[in-house]
């Protein structure tokens, strides 16, 4: 079964600094029937007007992603961790028993568009950590590539969670298949284009659950960016 959730039927906010989109439940937006799907609790498209971003808060047990489709994310923790996420790179941090960070979009002309990922983890209580990798367009075309994991297989970023998250870019034509063992379900996010999931077409901004399916078919209708999430 394919449960589709339409960009348009997400929660909104423009904070004039901030545009952001809710797939599920956050901050001001409640919607008791989209808290999550299995362990994905958060799907947030947000984008930051040049020289603006979040000021240092806090975290805790939880798993945060970070994908950039456009522009420059500026990370800094009480880790000690400091630096830039761009596209084509992938920042995890585990806020486990308690960080603080600041995510700003350093630019002084370019926006900054980019998908924050809430993923909850498997035991409460671990030691905060951070993690930032590539991963070349060239690896992410006409596939799927495993960008996050659990144990951090293919050289992807380590979550604490039995979840793995491929990233893969499509062009016309272009289709992937990923298989679902028994008990699996998945999570598909269009970030950009548009595709065909399972005979089910889906725009930038569309998310569809994935349950009681062997196989989940993308097929690109033009040039597309998708994240798949594979979740127990």
């Amino acid at each position: 079964m394919i449960t589709i959730r339409r960009r348009e039927e997400r929660g909104h906010f423009d904070h004039g600094w901030l545009d952001t989109s809710h797939t599920f439940s956050f901050a001001g937006y409640y919607d008791p029937a989209h808290m999550g799907f299995r362990p994905l609790r958060v799907l947030n498209e947000d984008r930051v007007k040049p020289g603006y971003g979040f000021p240092t808060h806090s975290h805790d047990n939880m798993e945060i992603i970070s994908y950039v489709l456009e522009g420059a994310l500026e990370h800094k923790d009480s880790l000690g961790s400091g630096s830039v996420i761009r596209p084509g790179e992938a920042q995890r941090m585990s806020a486990g028993s308690g960080v603080t960070h600041s995510e700003y979009n350093p630019s002084s002309a370019e926006p900054l568009h980019f998908l924050q990922i809430w993923i909850l983890p498997e035991k409460r209580g671990l030691a905060p950590s951070y993690e930032q990798k590539t991963f070349p367009a060239g690896e992410r075309e006409g596939r799927l590539r495993l960008i996050a994991s659990r144990g951090g297989r293919e050289g992807s970023v380590t979550i604490h969670q039995d979840a793995d998250l491929y990233a893969g870019l499509l062009s016309h034509g272009q289709a992937v298949t990923h298989s679902l063992e028994p008990g699996r379900h998945a999570w598909l996010q269009v970030a950009r284009g548009e595709v065909v999931a399972n005979g089910e077409p889906l725009r930038a901004g569309d998310g569809a659950a994935v349950s009681g399916e062997r196989s989940l078919e993308i097929a690109g209708s033009g040039r597309a960016e998708v994240l798949l999430f594979d979740l127990a």
